[in-house]
């Protein structure tokens, strides 16, 4: 189950990176309801994501790092980025949906671009947290958040 439930949330998080993608390409594109479909879709999959993170936080915990000591402090370092960068992405996501939904275009349009790196930017970052804690290194133990990030 340690293993499982991070993989899922994983491939989320990875399903609203390609959506998001196919959204931007209809915004290019100019097919602007294709592109609403996609980034709705794009955030359904990130709201899935986060429902399960929180979940797997709060009833399993967090797992540590399992991977040589020395690394620690780089791990933790990388992690703390990836925190910033995914709570930005997420208020910034939130906000462009609300922005788009209600026609606010200008604004949507000139948030849209930050936005969306801010998004690539934290699938990819967790991917690579993901792959740190559960593929290329043994997972360490399940403990709560803090322990987790400050071992």
């Amino acid at each position: 189950m340690e293993f499982i439930l991070p993989t899922i949330n994983t491939a989320f998080i990875i399903l609203s990176a390609i959506f998001m993608a196919i959204g931007l390409k209809h915004i290019r594109n100019k097919q602007f309801e294709l592109h609403e479909k996609w980034m709705k879709l794009a955030a359904l999959a990130a709201l899935i994501f986060f429902i399960g993170y929180v979940s797997k936080t709060v009833f399993i915990g967090s797992t540590q790092f399992g991977g040589p000591e020395n690394l620690v402090p780089f791990y933790v370092t990388f992690l703390i980025s990836h925190i910033i960068l995914s709570t930005t992405g997420g208020a910034l996501g939130a906000f462009q949906l609300y922005a788009g939904v209600k026609r606010k275009l200008p604004i949507h349009r000139r948030v849209g671009p930050v936005a969306a790196v801010v998004w690539f930017l934290t699938a990819i970052t967790g991917v690579m947290v993901y792959a740190l804690l559960y593929v290329i290194y043994p997972g360490g133990s399940t403990a709560g958040l803090f322990d987790a990030i400050f071992h």
